[in-house]
């Protein structure tokens, strides 16, 4: 068996047929014109984290970018969001997570965004000048290296581009004058955002220990269905 699973496109449109831990608080939207349905899709836990995140660094770099509010004030409000951020990012998640069997992912992104936070607000209110002027790199690269271990976890070539796609915009910072901030929240939302509104592939199915046998043989049978569709 190869490490990834090449029978499906890295991204493709979101399909139906969810397994047991992609259907645990599952979001449905749909948009109505009258009688006609515009715009239908659903967000699993996971891409609601995604939203989530999204959400929450739209102003943090936008202000950070276009208002001159105080660094001080901004790494007192900025800390509290983010976590908020993790600890809704940890309540949405855990359950997917240990049925995949890959809970260390899930520590793993707890740890890089409370050192990235730590780094950032020993920057601001103690003065170091290095991490002040590295700001958007830093977030650019503990977001990659979430993505990077993230993608390894459940063999997603997606979540590995994306990793690939921040550490690039690591190398494009110094060319984008004074926008760092900017550019910074544009990558970072901007993947969240690709990877919450499309499915993005994983690895083979394995043996999901922690569900009862009724719940594995629907799972089984979710996998074939989706088989038959792609």
């Amino acid at each position: 068996m190869t490490f990834f699973n090449y029978s499906v496109p890295p991204l493709r449109r979101k399909q139906l047929n969810l397994d047991v831990q992609d259907l645990e608080g599952l979001w449905q939207v749909q948009f109505r014109l009258g009688k006609n349905r515009f715009y239908s899709t659903f967000y699993t836990r996971l891409d609601q984290a995604c939203l989530l995140w999204g959400l929450l660094l739209i102003p943090m770099f936008g202000t950070a970018q276009f208002f001159s509010v105080s660094w001080m004030l901004q790494a007192g409000l900025w800390s509290v969001l983010s976590l908020l951020g993790t600890a809704a990012m940890v309540s949405k998640t855990y359950y997917w997570v240990k049925i995949e069997r890959v809970t260390w992912v899930l520590y793993g992104w707890v740890i890089l965004m409370l050192l990235g936070l730590l780094l950032t607000d020993f920057g601001i209110f103690l003065g170091w000048g290095k991490v002040l002027a590295n700001l958007c790199p830093l977030w650019l690269g503990m977001s990659g290296l979430g993505y990077f271990l993230t993608g390894l976890a459940v063999r997603s070539r997606a979540l590995l581009t994306a990793s690939f796609f921040h550490l690039l915009g690591i190398l494009i910072l110094p060319y984008t004058g004074g926008w760092s901030f900017l550019f910074t929240g544009v990558v970072m939302v901007f993947s969240l955002l690709v990877l919450a509104e499309w499915q993005w592939d994983m690895r083979h199915p394995i043996n999901y220990a922690a569900l009862t046998p009724e719940q594995q043989q629907f799972n089984q049978e979710q996998h074939r269905a989706r088989e038959i569709s792609t």
